[in-house]
């Protein structure tokens, strides 16, 4: 019986699930919203809630268990700079989780988990940067760069 045992598995052993849980909260708070497999998506729900909750304490305990968490410091930085004090005043419900169809490949229920409130720009702005500096570092021409 699986009396007390609360979250799924998503048939991955549990230093993968952290690891993929950890990525996906990383992703989440540096593009404000992104796209996943419904159940992936509440399930990772109270992970970024909490994460959250740290950035809202600020300080340098909650910045530390936040590193040992997510693993990424410019994701941490932002947390703790622009997301907690976003939500200062809002007593937990930080994110949504929307459902989005299912996917075309195998059927799979796909949701959307996004922050309430969020900022709209946020989302892709590293590879519209990364896109501009290869537009501008690439040589004129069309042809060019094929040899």
């Amino acid at each position: 019986m699986r009396h007390g045992k609360a979250h799924r598995k998503f048939s991955r052993r549990s230093d993968h699930r952290r690891a993929m849980f950890a990525n996906m909260a990383a992703a989440l708070i540096k593009h404000e919203q992104i796209v996943t497999t419904l159940p992936k998506a509440k399930d990772l729900r109270p992970i970024v809630e909490k994460l959250v909750t740290l950035g809202k304490r600020g300080d340098l305990h909650a910045r530390r268990q936040a590193i040992a968490e997510v693993r990424d410091l410019p994701t941490v930085k932002k947390l703790f700079e622009v997301i907690g004090p976003r939500y200062k005043d809002r007593n937990g419900g930080y994110t949504r989780v929307l459902k989005a169809g299912y996917r075309y490949g195998d059927s799979a229920a796909v949701g959307v988990i996004e922050f309430i409130d969020r900022d709209e720009a946020a989302k892709g702005t590293e590879d519209r940067a990364r896109h501009a500096a290869a537009l501008a570092a690439a040589p004129a021409g069309r042809g060019a760069g094929v040899s």
